[in-house]
């Protein structure tokens, strides 16, 4: 499946979630160790941003690390924290000359004031700019996020400027992760399981699931255009009928 002149078309997502697996099993096919198959899958990332850019995909968001990693070796996840500082270091000047706005996203308290720090920077470098938001969820979870909300709202209960009665979905929804960026729309897992391990449990709620076989570091343009494909080809009903979106659909060309 290809993406065609009718499908481009047609409505694309406005906000991308990926699960990037595969890496170790990718680097155990070749031989080699665990840390290479997550040093190839950077250029997976490459590939992705450059896609979405030239989609004109306002929001990309990457699991590159959740808090449940942390029970992985730990020389595999030293590994990935000196991985991580090394791509933020090379890769936030080519980010900020093509317009990308860098976002990290999860409880940043548990790395390195060093890697911290870079991050910051990096944040700070790129605020202002236009084009693609690359969110990279680290030591990120659904449920800390969801938990770190109804923490907020309840330490304004506590101080009196809220009251409880006016907690509402909207008003937590405006203290999750993301909240200025548009509702996720398509959710991709790579490496053939089929669940989203505490990615996004919130912002989920309507996006379109895609579980491929395909290891993250062969995730190239065309997996990525077959998934876009894939994705305007659903019919998304938001608890309506089939029937109440098409007559929505032909009212709103008609208006």
């Amino acid at each position: 499946m290809t993406i065609s002149s009718t499908t481009m078309d047609q409505a694309l997502p406005r906000h991308v979630g990926i699960i990037m697996d595969g890496n170790g099993r990718w680097a155990e096919r070749q031989g080699k160790p665990r840390v290479w198959g997550h040093k190839k899958g950077v250029d997976a990332v490459r590939r992705a941003v450059s896609f979405c850019r030239r989609l004109n995909i306002p929001s990309l968001t990457l699991f590159a690390f959740s808090s449940e990693n942390w029970r992985r070796p730990e020389d595999e996840v030293s590994s990935l924290m000196e991985l991580f500082m090394f791509v933020l270091q090379k890769e936030i000047k080519l980010l900020h000359k093509n317009q990308v706005r860098l976002k990290i996203i999860g409880d940043l308290s548990r790395f390195s004031t060093k890697l911290q720090l870079k991050i910051a920077e990096a944040e700070s470098l790129t605020a202002g700019n236009t084009g693609l938001t690359l969110n990279v969820a680290a030591n990120y979870g659904g449920r800390w996020d969801i938990a770190q909300a109804a923490q907020e709202l309840a330490r304004q209960v506590a101080a009196g400027t809220l009251q409880a009665d006016d907690i509402d979905e909207k008003l937590l929804a405006s203290h999750i992760q993301m909240h200025d960026q548009p509702e996720l729309d398509l959710m991709i897992r790579t490496g053939g399981d089929i669940r989203i391990s505490n990615f996004l449990l919130w912002q989920a709620a309507y996006a379109e699931l895609l579980f491929i076989d395909t290891l993250w570091p062969d995730f190239d343009d065309q997996v990525f255009a077959d998934a876009i494909a894939s994705f305007v080809s659903r019919e998304r009903r938001f608890g309506c009928t089939g029937a109440q979106i098409r007559e929505l659909a032909a009212a709103t060309v008609q208006g």
